[in-house]
């Protein structure tokens, strides 16, 4: 299985090379439990890359608990749902929140993908393919937990980061849902984001529980990222329905995350592990979803 799906992103690598397409680099961002901070994170993150120069679109893929919109305090008339019933492109859905950051807000649209016919999801390949080029980077944000749903973004994605906080609850949830995944015998390269911690050690000492761990019983590296660190400003920006980064651009939560970001950066897997485009991860997606 990995094999083929190796196959399939050399083949969509080449074909968005020929066309001279820029690749479109997909990640999913899910975590083990609810309550982590994961959309938050995702939020943040896609605007401290965009201040850095890249191009980013978050894409809401909380199914019932969409709130990307909400964490920004702006209002989003257009969903997928609109998209799948063919009321509107994928260019209407694409709405702006702060700062020109691009979303797609989610809502009850992805029960209704599930459920779609082959002519349909040819369709929505269609139209969601040709974000390709047109961002540097999609954020996927899950749904906490290892729903049918989540699963099938993280094994399209290929490159998935889990957001864990120091505690044992979020600890244990984030190592079962790796573990959940590599036992499927996908090529999924994991990396690891631990929110809330109280200095830089917790958060070391939080990633080593997991990566030790991983390696040991699945043999599997799991790089983290980095720590982004427990402050109150988060709250109190969540109550204005502003980003953190930006209500307290001098927080330590802001810093931490610029730094978690850069190193981000400066630590780019292989081309090879980044996914082809967003057809490859389209490609992948839709034969997962097909009978």
């Amino acid at each position: 299985m990995s094999d083929q799906a190796q196959e399939l992103r050399n083949l969509i690598k080449h074909q968005s090379a020929v066309q001279g397409e820029r690749p479109t680099r997909i990640i999913t961002v899910t975590s083990g439990k609810g309550g982590v901070g994961k959309s938050n994170f995702t939020l943040n993150f896609a605007l401290a890359l965009q201040q850095k120069g890249f191009k980013v679109l978050i894409f809401d893929a909380d199914i019932g608990l969409a709130n990307i919109d909400v964490l920004m305090g702006v209002s989003s008339p257009y969903s997928l749902y609109h998209l799948l019933k063919r009321e509107k492109t994928v260019w209407d859905i694409i709405n702006t929140g702060p700062q020109g950051l691009q979303f797609i807000a989610g809502g009850s649209g992805f029960n209704d993908l599930i459920r779609l016919s082959e002519e349909q999801l040819d369709y929505f390949a269609e139209q969601v393919g040709q974000l390709n080029g047109h961002v540097d980077f999609i954020l996927f944000d899950t749904g906490a937990g290892l729903s049918k749903e989540t699963l099938k973004f993280i094994l399209a994605a290929q490159e998935t980061i889990v957001v864990t906080t120091p505690e044992p609850t979020s600890i244990t949830d984030a190592y079962a849902i790796i573990k959940m995944v590599h036992s499927m015998d996908y090529d999924v390269k994991f990396r690891l984001v631990v929110n809330r911690v109280l200095d830089w050690k917790e958060g070391r000492q939080t990633a080593d529980k997991i990566s030790m761990v991983a390696k040991q019983f699945m043999n599997l590296d799991i790089p983290t990222i980095g720590y982004v660190m427990d402050d109150s400003s988060v709250s109190k920006a969540v109550r204005k329905q502003v980003p953190f980064s930006l209500a307290f651009p001098d927080s330590a939560a802001a810093k931490s995350l610029n730094e978690l970001t850069q190193d981000f950066l400066s630590n780019q897997m292989p081309a090879e592990n980044q996914g082809a485009s967003v057809k490859g991860f389209l490609n992948r997606m839709i034969r997962m979803l097909k009978p």
